[in-house]
């Protein structure tokens, strides 16, 4: 990532407080929070994991990993359990959930609001899941490089599709969600429909049938710090990307690259708690911390991701120049929620039919 919801032993935590739980053991006064790494972990550090230590004194250990489910699986299923927290996405944490990798959490100990708004309200959709409580949304959108399109670049989703009047490469994530639904929206289909249209044969058919219109055009990336490097050393003419890596890239490098929103993907980011851990009570804290209003709207000023809560984006002051940057702010073009349940149910079965298609 800049990279890519919703115990009767804890107290209900407010909004701008925290307090430390007597029920915390010695043994238990450190926790390992496992994140994506790079800027996006820095941005949780200082909003969160340092706030945290300050308010409980429960020490924060930060880790990388994959993102991928089997390390979290393996951790459970022999007991030797070495995280407390993981940052996933939504798929992710309901799969786990179903599979007994993560604790339930009570979504009614999520504290309300800063302005007295209950969590249920306040958190934006699909951020409670029963396993699982959302932080951020970042997007999937198209980019490109201003200094050598200007203000011809692509206008919508279309564009990326058409080689006719866009000639050049695409850069495209390895993987078969968001650019499914891609397909699908270039070829005609409204948002609405576009899962409906997924979950049929048909449609995964006409989605291939729209990509292979570029797919000698593709040039296929895996890490989110490849998109930026493509564009600016010329490969790509656009690329997808995670709208954050393309800020970054902007803001650190000194790049001119725009982004199109038109057809843009979000895709929160969940933390979830793993199942039978000897520090669960203070991990359960820290997410109860991490997720409440004040340390959301912090985390804005380190990385342009948006916060789960509608408390917390009003918090973020118009000055942070983060905030133009957020991918939940009105603009034009069409926008979409990932749909965290299809793809936990078909992401195998597409990754399959993906790996068919990539060996044509």
């Amino acid at each position: 990532m800049f990279k890519r919801i919703n115990s009767s032993a804890l107290a209900v935590v407010g909004a701008a407080a925290i307090a430390f739980l007597p029920g915390i053991s010695a043994a238990q006064q450190a926790i390992t929070v496992a994140s994506w790494g790079g800027a996006y972990t820095v941005s949780q550090v200082e909003a969160y994991h340092k706030p945290f230590e300050a308010k409980s004194g429960v020490k924060v250990t930060s880790v990388d990993y994959s993102g991928a489910l089997s390390e979290v699986a393996a951790q459970v299923k022999t007991g030797n359990i070495k995280w407390d927290v993981i940052d996933l996405e939504p798929a992710e944490a309901l799969k786990g959930c179903e599979e007994g990798l993560f604790e339930k959490i009570d979504p009614s100990k999520l504290p309300a609001g800063a302005d007295g708004t209950p969590a249920a309200k306040d958190f934006a959709t699909g951020m409670i899941l029963p396993c699982a409580i959302g932080n951020i949304t970042y997007a999937n959108v198209v980019a490109f490089d201003k200094a050598k399109m200007g203000a011809n670049g692509p206008k919508s989703l279309e564009d990326f599709f058409n080689v006719g009047k866009f000639p050049g490469k695409r850069g495209i994530k390895k993987d078969p969600s968001v650019i499914m639904e891609w397909a699908l929206i270039a070829d005609g289909v409204a948002m609405a429909d576009v899962y409906k249209v997924l979950a049929t044969p048909a449609g995964v058919e006409r989605a291939f049938r729209k990509l292979d219109t570029i797919k000698s055009s593709i040039v296929w990336w895996t890490a989110g710090a490849q998109p930026p490097a493509l564009l600016a050393s010329g490969e790509v003419v656009m690329t997808h990307a995670w709208h954050g890596r393309i800020v970054d890239a902007n803001v650190k490098e000194k790049k001119d690259f725009a982004v199109m929103w038109d057809g843009q993907i979000q895709i929160p980011d969940m933390y979830a708690i793993l199942k039978g851990g000897k520090n669960v009570a203070a991990a359960m804290e820290f997410v109860l911390f991490a997720t409440s209003t004040q340390p959301l709207a912090d985390q804005a000023k380190y990385i342009p991701y948006a916060p789960a809560r509608n408390s917390s984006l009003a918090k973020i002051p118009d000055s942070n120049p983060n905030k133009a940057w957020l991918p939940n702010t009105p603009r034009p073009g069409r926008s979409m929620l990932t749909n965290a349940q299809f793809w936990m149910e078909n992401s195998a079965d597409m990754n399959k039919k993906f790996a068919a298609w990539l060996a044509k």
